[in-house]
């Protein structure tokens, strides 16, 4: 027996695919919404006006404007008439026609461009605080309070006003007295801060400038004394065009610019005394893969001299530098830090250390008792096994204050500084004799 067709599944699409299984999987079983005629063209229209400009849009919500112009023309041409033949009728009823349709025209052309000025919610307010303002001139007028108003100030005597009002602006000139202070004030308040502004533009710029000039002075002296192959080559007259480049920008640069040249002097070993050979005077290695010291007979690449001479450099780093032999008169070390500083031989009269660190800080060769500083009198032949002539000019030199003094540095400073500067030193000079005192 066949079974009929279900008419509720015969419009069901009959190319639907089946699932392994026999079953119509859930993504197969979604079925095609029908629209009808009057939708789609609905949606189309919806997405035709999508992507429509805009200005189309507004100009399709423009009102448009009746075509008047042969009304007005009359109107126009009545006018004409009445006044050439003086009739006021014909001449009026052209002037009202004209006005009327001539107005309606105006208002109907510029109500888009009233739009874009004023929109319609402002145009809404403005109209409100009118009405309010209209509207509270009448309830005065009519309720009859402004009347009662004028009475009341027809009863005042107005010359007590009157000089109230001189009181009043008296304490006005004294209020504005007060806020031009008050102004005057800021405006210094605001000019400090610009100038302070300024000034550290200013410092900044400094010291990038300052950097890069040192950065050149590196790559100067580098270019100068090593040869192509990176090897040290610093014949007589290097050496002195490298003694005059420091020299200047020492004198050029503040304090921090002057420990950074320090330290890379040292570290470049080109303030160390090296071993020369006898004939070319080329350095000698060490066979460690460095050049070879030579504190007796050395030469140095730059020396100092007088170079630091009353020479500012406090509050810098200078660990690790070899200042040996250097003339430090006057100079201002104070609060440096000297860790490991090589100063033998070095002329510090006169130099001011209060504050520096002096962590193995070596201030002479060999022993403590046996340890002499240079002499100006004496040949400058130094025994640095004993340590004759290796110690440095410590006499009226300041050490107020300086940290982790040895007891041998204490001993030696005691022994060769002088009375002003056993004075200064940290922990006293108590049981130690005064040899420079005794050398005289």
């Amino acid at each position: 027996m066949t079974t009929p067709p279900d008419p509720r599944q015969s419009n069901l699409p009959t190319n639907v695919p089946d699932s392994p299984n026999g079953k119509i999987s859930p993504e197969n079983n979604q079925l095609p919404q029908m629209r009808s005629p009057s939708a789609e063209a609905q949606t189309q229209y919806e997405q035709q006006l999508a992507k429509m400009p805009r200005s189309l849009l507004l100009n399709k919500q423009t009102p448009s404007i009746p075509l008047v112009s042969p009304i007005i023309l009359m109107a126009i041409a009545l006018v004409v008439v009445g006044l050439s033949i003086n009739n006021f009728w014909i001449g009026i009823s052209g002037a009202l026609v004209g006005g009327l349709i001539s107005l309606r025209v105006l208002w109907i052309g510029s109500q888009p461009l009233l739009d874009e000025l004023v929109p319609a919610k402002q145009r809404s307010i403005i109209v409100a605080v009118v009405g309010a303002i209209v509207s509270i001139f009448a309830l005065l007028k009519f309720s009859g309070i402004n009347q009662r108003i004028n009475e009341w100030a027809n009863q005042q005597k107005w010359d007590e006003i009157g000089s109230l009002a001189e009181w009043t602006g008296a304490v006005g000139q004294i209020f504005i007295a007060v806020l031009a202070v008050y102004v005057a004030w800021r405006q210094y308040i605001i000019s400090r801060d610009l100038t302070i502004k300024q000034n550290e533009l200013t410092a900044q710029q400094n010291i990038i400038t300052q950097q890069q000039t040192i950065d050149t002075y590196f790559q100067g002296i580098s270019d100068l004394v090593l040869d192509e192959e990176g090897l040290l080559e610093d014949w007589p007259q290097e050496r002195l065009l490298a003694e005059g480049r420091t020299a200047a920008i020492l004198s050029s640069v503040d304090s921090s610019g002057k420990s950074k040249i320090l330290r890379f002097l040292s570290t470049s070993k080109l303030l160390t005394p090296l071993e020369r050979d006898r004939r070319l005077g080329r350095a000698i290695f060490d066979g460690a893969g460095g050049y070879a010291e030579d504190r007796v007979n050395g030469v140095r690449v730059i020396d100092l001299g007088v170079m630091l001479a009353k020479a500012d450099l406090s509050n810098t780093d200078l660990r690790r530098t070899d200042l040996s032999e250097a003339n430090l008169i006057g100079a201002n070390l104070s609060n440096c830090d000297l860790v490991k500083a090589n100063l033998s031989r070095a002329i510090l009269y006169g130099a001011n250390l209060a504050g520096a660190d002096f962590k193995a800080t070596r201030l002479f060769y060999g022993s403590v008792e046996t340890a002499t500083p240079r002499s100006h009198t004496q040949p400058p032949y130094p025994n640095y096994r004993t340590g004759i002539f290796t110690g440095a000019v410590v006499e009226n030199a300041d050490f107020t204050g300086v940290q982790q003094l040895s007891e041998e540095q204490r001993q030696y400073c005691c022994a060769w500084g002088g009375e002003e500067t056993r004075s200064t030193i940290p922990g006293g000079c108590e049981g130690i004799p005064n040899k420079l005192q005794a050398s005289i």
